[in-house]
């Protein structure tokens, strides 16, 4: 599929666009930018819920900046695959760096986010974002509880609160896709299928290499089978009977990000019933919004990047707890 140069002027292509965007809205701080960038009407999905309009990102995006002024956030990868000839979806990974002091000594913050954005003749019309704010919470010292009872919980709206499509490798949130790297796509999604959902943990290896690395959130690395497996352990434990809904995939081959990358943005589903690790259980479902980058060589997952937000998954508990509700609204 040819993508006209509409769909990502005045850049190179859709890689230049992204970075230079991102660059230009949040280092050269021109917050005005959004205007130019995002459609009035464009939705962003969270971690904490869905946003209907450009105001609430514009407001949100100038809270963030003024929050860490010192932050770097500098594009890991981003895996873009055309959406018609005029349209492009991107998954933007970003890592962040910044030093802040804290309790009067020097603190290195490290953290990731994935922004999917759907780009339509160079304007946003809809975005999946996730940020690891577990990372920050850790490296400042502060309690992920805390943090997360001063967070409102609003909840999806729109899309995310449709079935996904059946056919994920032809059509996904995003809208219909090219039938590209089919063979890896199948590769990624009997994997999520047969170890996430079936929890055939034993079977990591069949799809992965012995010397993987999974990069997560809390700004953790594991590795080999064993530390993939204990991580997926963890993170399920407490939500026993959830499921990972597959919303949408896209797949971009570059050598300057180690060749084949195939992005899936997922819902875990489930309810509150496991493993009390977020306080008192509650019985109740919750969603959890997330985007896994997997690099593919010689027909194998050589890594995953996962990032989902767990503090705003703690928030999301606490609201269907009844707990205090917080007066802050912003959930950009």
């Amino acid at each position: 599929m040819i993508l006209q140069p509409i769909a990502y002027q005045p850049y190179k292509d859709p890689d230049d666009f992204i970075r230079e965007v991102t660059d230009r809205i949040w280092i050269s701080r021109d917050i005005a930018h959004i205007v130019e960038n995002y459609e009035p009407d464009s939705i962003v999905h969270g971690a904490l819920g869905t946003i209907n309009g450009r105001d609430e990102v514009i407001h949100g995006s100038l809270m963030r900046i003024a929050d860490t002024p010192t932050r770097v956030g500098q594009a890991e990868d981003v895996v873009w695959e055309a959406r018609g000839d005029d349209a492009f979806l991107s998954s933007h990974l970003v890592f962040s760096a910044d030093r802040v002091i804290v309790d009067g000594r020097q603190v290195q913050l490290r953290s990731r986010t994935i922004a999917n954005c759907l780009y339509r003749r160079g304007r946003m019309v809809e975005e999946w974002v996730v940020r690891d704010v577990l990372a920050g919470c850790l490296q400042r010292g502060e309690d992920p509880d805390e943090v997360a009872r001063q967070m409102p919980y609003l909840g999806f709206t729109g899309s995310m609160t449709q079935p996904a499509k059946p056919d994920i490798l032809a059509e996904g949130d995003s809208g219909p896709r090219p039938d590209d790297f089919r063979a890896e796509c199948e590769l990624v999604l009997r994997f999520i299928d047969e170890v996430w959902n079936q929890r055939r943990l034993n079977k990591v290896g069949d799809f992965m290499i012995r010397d993987l690395f999974l990069h997560t959130i809390g700004d953790q690395s594991h590795v080999r089978p064993d530390g993939y497996q204990r991580e997926l352990l963890r993170m399920l434990a407490p939500f026993p009977t959830g499921q990972f809904e597959v919303r949408d995939i896209q797949t971009n081959d570059s050598p300057r990000y180690a060749g084949l990358r195939i992005a899936v943005t997922w819902k875990l589903t489930g309810s509150y019933s496991g493993a009390a690790d977020f306080g008192p259980l509650t019985g109740q479902p919750v969603e959890v919004l997330g985007v896994s980058q997997f690099l593919i060589q010689d027909g194998r997952i050589v890594r995953e990047i996962r990032v989902y937000d767990e503090v705003a998954l703690r928030a999301q508990i606490n609201h269907t707890r009844g707990d205090v509700p917080v007066a802050n609204t912003n959930i950009y």
